[in-house]
């Protein structure tokens, strides 16, 4: 369950898009399996502003509250409304219908400096 299209972040993030203009961000299958049932997820609002490795947010479950950290710096310009009413979308599809926000990237070359697929499928396997 690691899609090959995606980058990822240590902390178990991923990005989809180029950084050429905005990209998607959510938590991968890893994470919200660790996790559990998901019941409430914060979210930063549209036009805030985030730093690389801050927290942009937080993940409820039945477990836990976890930190959601912004896997590269920029501007927040979307973010996932329907999670609101609907947080379980997280556990039930975590790189479609399950995505936390959109940032348009500070430095588009950002997102290339993210783990691959590959990179990330090697974390896992050590954790």
């Amino acid at each position: 369950m690691i899609p090959e299209d995606l980058r990822y972040t240590a902390e178990h993030e991923w990005v989809s898009g180029d950084g050429s203009g905005p990209v998607r961000v959510g938590i991968t299958h890893f994470a919200q399996e660790a996790l559990g049932d998901i019941v409430f997820v914060q979210l930063p609002e549209e036009g805030t502003a985030v730093q690389a490795g801050e927290s942009l947010g937080e993940v409820e479950s039945t477990k836990s509250v976890s930190e959601i950290y912004a896997p590269l710096a920029g501007t927040v310009v979307a973010r996932n409304a329907t999670l609101t009413d609907e947080p379980e979308l997280i556990n039930a599809e975590p790189y479609a219908a399950g995505w936390l926000v959109e940032i348009v990237p500070d430095d588009a070359g950002a997102v290339s400096a993210l783990l691959d697929a590959a990179a990330y499928r090697e974390l896992t396997e050590q954790s």
